[in-house]
């Protein structure tokens, strides 16, 4: 406003000027200064004066790069919609209001890049004269935050066609589900079930043998998130490519029997069942993992029978702990691409990239070979 109450001040000062000096020719130009700081004044005032914006978000969680639509309508009050503009920071530029309508509907298409909290400014729109001397902003007054949840990727093998791995190259279905159901044989009990007879032992020996079946909670795979960055040359990138590789294994693993996830500062793994019921939560709360929040609990996790993948955000000098003991059971080590340890040992020794997923790449130390005695 002040540019249009200076432009009328002036034309008071030259008509009082004209006035005291008897001089005729200021009557002009300070009339003309007037009467536009007054149109400016006027013409803003009226198309402000009952104006509304209102605004609503599609979706309070969004994915990584997928479109969250944000819908401004903006209805006129007194007057219809004069010269202006609605403004938002998620515009390439400012839109004009639609001159002499008395509302307007526009749609907004946004997406971010990189998951965590992100808080929308309020939607303004801003009403000015034609020559913009005065203007007057309106918005929608409180901010809105919204959540962007980490994307889930493929999981791709690295392994040559026929060969054994932990991922299985023909299906593309990871093999760490099942492979580790088995703990052996034992002789057969009795009242247990007839379908865990090992009929070809029997056969051989004349004996009743059964398959031993470790705990389901042992024998699922657990995903273990470490989110210390210390020592990464872009510790945000790390951290964000952790997160999407426990992400997208947890997804797929849990789709083929399901598995269990442990993350920093947690003591018991989250459980994501085939049905995928747990993972929304689960989804959110990686979305929340910061630096900060340390290295996972791993008690009890070196002795598991079943697959063990250890996910970091930085690069390991030999094998973490939660790696060691495994008994023959599989353990995977998952670090960013752009943080692996270039340098002789810095991994432990008799890897094998095995998989790779959402910029990461996955080595498999050891490999569950069970025989039945």
């Amino acid at each position: 406003m002040r540019p249009a109450a200076l432009t009328a001040a002036l034309g008071v000062l030259l008509l009082l000027a004209g006035g005291t000096f008897d001089a005729e020719p200021l009557y002009v130009p300070g009339a003309a200064f007037l009467l536009l700081g007054v149109f400016a004044l006027a013409w803003v005032g009226l198309g402000a004066l009952g104006l509304r914006v209102a605004r609503e978000i599609g979706a309070r969680t969004v994915m990584e790069d997928q479109p969250l639509a944000l819908s401004v309508r903006v209805r006129a009050g007194l007057t219809p919609l004069l010269t202006g503009a609605v403004d938002h920071p998620l515009l390439p530029a400012p839109v004009p209001l639609a001159l002499g309508r008395r509302e307007m509907a526009l749609r907004i298409n946004a997406s971010f890049a990189r998951r965590g909290r992100r808080v929308l400014a309020p939607v303004r729109v801003v009403v000015r004269d034609p020559l913009g001397l005065a203007r007057v902003t309106i918005s929608t007054g409180v901010e809105a935050e919204v959540l962007v949840l980490p994307r889930v990727c493929p999981v791709a093998s690295l392994t040559r066609a026929g060969e054994d791995g932990v991922l299985s190259p023909r299906s593309g279905r990871p093999r760490m589900a099942a492979e580790v159901e088995l703990d052996g044989v034992r002789p057969h009990r009795p009242g247990a079930p007839a379908s865990r007879i090992q009929w070809s032992v029997f056969a051989r020996t004349g004996e009743l043998w059964e398959r031993r079946l470790v705990a389901d909670g042992d024998s699922r795979p657990l995903i273990v998130l470490d989110s210390r960055t210390a020592g990464a040359e872009d510790p945000e990138a790390a951290l964000d490519a952790a997160v999407r590789a426990v992400a997208s294994l947890a997804v797929t693993l849990a789709k083929q029997g399901g598995c269990s996830i442990l993350l920093p500062g947690d003591r018991r793994p989250v459980v994501i069942e085939p049905g995928l019921n747990a993972w929304p939560r689960a989804h959110i709360r990686l979305a929340l993992v910061t630096g900060d929040d340390g290295g996972p609990g791993l008690a009890g996790v070196a002795g598991r029978a079943g697959a063990v993948i250890y996910v970091g955000a930085r690069a390991v000098g030999g094998t973490p702990r939660a790696l060691q003991g495994s008994g023959g059971a599989t353990r995977v080590l998952v670090l960013p691409d752009d943080s692996r340890p270039t340098a002789a040992g810095a991994l432990p020794p008799g890897r094998r990239a095995v998989f790779s997923v959402a910029g990461c790449t996955g080595y498999a130390l050891r490999e569950a070979r069970r025989e039945a005695a």
